[in-house]
């Protein structure tokens, strides 16, 4: 069983991984054009734009979640983790970007302020399968960040943008 000292020291490493997505989101959609955004390769896949809002609106909800209060600019096409919509136009990448810049910096500061006792609390994701903690909740954003930064960047590729850079 994992001790509230070793549930902190994995909270370190999270905000860690959180503050390398902060940056990868940046470097993902670079150049990226709006039009391109939108663009889903006759597929039913989830284009640049879907994936970039999306990504934004999680990090809003988890701040939400630690008594955060402030709201996306496109809240309403992603609330309650709504899909991807046929025939919806979504906003350019410059105003995810705007939001992700406005609340990456004040959500860390929850993360690093966060007491042991919040994060042995309830998932408020109420997440099916097991008894997930809040802490399971921060570590399944992280992965979901990874997965959904992967996706841009695998659409970078398929769209002819040159790969993501790191630095």
């Amino acid at each position: 069983m994992e001790t509230n000292t070793d549930k902190k020291a994995s909270m370190l490493a999270l905000i860690n991984l959180y503050d390398w997505h902060t940056k990868l989101f940046k470097n993902v959609i670079d150049g990226i054009t709006d039009k391109d955004a939108q663009n889903r390769l006759n597929t039913k896949a989830n284009h640049v734009a879907w994936l970039t809002g999306s990504l934004v609106h999680e990090r809003y909800e988890l701040a939400k979640f630690m008594n955060v209060n402030i709201k996306q600019t496109s809240h309403e096409l992603f609330k309650d983790h709504k899909g991807i919509q046929d025939n919806v136009t979504y906003p350019p990448l410059s105003e995810f970007k705007k939001d992700w810049e406005a609340v990456s910096p004040v959500l860390k500061n929850a993360l690093l302020n966060v007491s042991t006792e919040w994060l042995n609390g309830p998932d408020p994701y109420e997440m099916p399968g097991e008894n997930f903690t809040f802490f399971d909740s921060i570590a399944a954003c992280a992965d979901r960040e990874s997965y959904c930064i992967g996706q841009i960047g695998l659409w970078r590729r398929l769209l002819g943008y040159d790969a993501m850079k790191y630095q």
